[in-house]
């Protein structure tokens, strides 16, 4: 297995070279514009790094690593306009660049060209990726619905959200991971393990991002600390703080989530301080390490070298060791 820079290398010289851009040109200059954005591109660097895993070259991974990274930027451009967020990696937005009907269009385009992709391989590898790629965007598309519905809920539960943020953002995670798995052709079972590992290392990281959201460095974290808690958002802290505080406590969580007051600086501080006051942070941060410790249990059981293994943990490690 190589280092993240590698196959982080290898994503961006396709893209680089590749030439997505065709006519209409309103159709595919925002898919191309959304593209060069850039970002960690982490799923296909999963999808590429478990081929090598697997005893198989990156490159012949690399079409259905294109395929989840082309899809997971066709989500985040309709997710902008159900956000009506303003940027996007520093950026203009799609549907803010352009309009909200070139967003629409032009996501639906890149969803259409994620699929061609797959086109790529042998019929039964392509009978794989298609049918798992389905799947998983299914699940992507209700895990964002179930998100959308909790904003105007205030009786979510625990099991809820951790199966929202596992549909919403994990299954994909799990998904890019297997994707490699079946281009290299490794047993059912091999296929089955990386999925689970990329499953729970997604949820752990999406609590991380709940936790980092409150307590992260400003310096590092690449967005404002305290977003979550000024859009109101009932993430894993807020859940564990109505559950764990006292009847004042949960009183106070109450009123701050349903403030929007002008200077929210009083409001971030207060509410990081429930979470504290609650142990909402540390029931956070065993959460993070409980699915963590899930991801590291399936390397036990995988048929990869002890080489790999130990390159699939430090990988794990230093996911759950970020500020960003």
């Amino acid at each position: 297995m190589q280092s993240i820079a590698y196959y982080q290398e290898i994503v961006a010289n396709y893209f680089a070279t590749a030439n997505l851009q065709k006519e209409p040109a309103n159709l595919y200059s925002p898919v191309t514009y959304i593209l060069s954005l850039g970002g960690k591109r982490i799923r296909p660097v999963l999808t590429l790094m478990a081929a090598e895993i697997f005893n198989t070259d990156a490159h012949d991974a690399l079409p259905a690593a294109i395929a989840v990274e082309i899809f997971h930027n066709f989500s985040l451009v309709h997710d902008d306009i159900m956000d009506d967020a303003p940027l996007r990696r520093g950026h203009q937005t799609v549907h803010e660049k352009w309009n909200l009907n070139t967003g629409i269009l032009s996501g639906d385009a890149m969803l259409i060209l994620a699929y061609q992709y797959f086109e790529q391989y042998e019929p039964a590898t392509f009978k794989a990726l298609a049918k798992l790629f389905s799947k998983t965007a299914l699940e992507v598309c209700e895990g964002q619905q179930w998100d959308v519905d909790f904003e105007d809920r205030n009786d979510v539960t625990e099991a809820e959200y951790l199966k929202m943020i596992e549909y919403k953002t994990a299954v994909l995670v799990g998904a890019a991971m297997k994707m490699g798995a079946i281009v290299a052709n490794t047993s059912q079972e091999n296929a089955n393990l990386i999925y689970d590992f990329g499953l729970n290392l997604g949820i752990a990281f999406q609590l991380q991002d709940d936790y980092l959201d409150a307590f992260g460095d400003p310096e590092t974290f690449g967005k404002q600390v305290g977003g979550d808690i000024i859009e109101n958002k009932k993430t894993f802290l807020y859940l564990k703080a109505l559950e764990h505080g006292n009847v004042n406590d949960k009183q106070e969580v109450l009123s701050w989530f349903a403030s929007q007051p002008e200077n929210p600086t009083q409001k971030i501080e207060a509410v990081k301080t429930l979470f504290i006051n609650t142990g909402a942070d540390t029931a956070t941060k065993a959460a993070i390490e409980t699915y963590t410790l899930k991801a590291f249990a399936t390397l036990d059981k995988m048929e990869i070298s002890a080489e790999n293994k130990e390159a699939l943990h430090t990988f794990g490690q230093n996911l759950m060791k970020r500020t960003v």
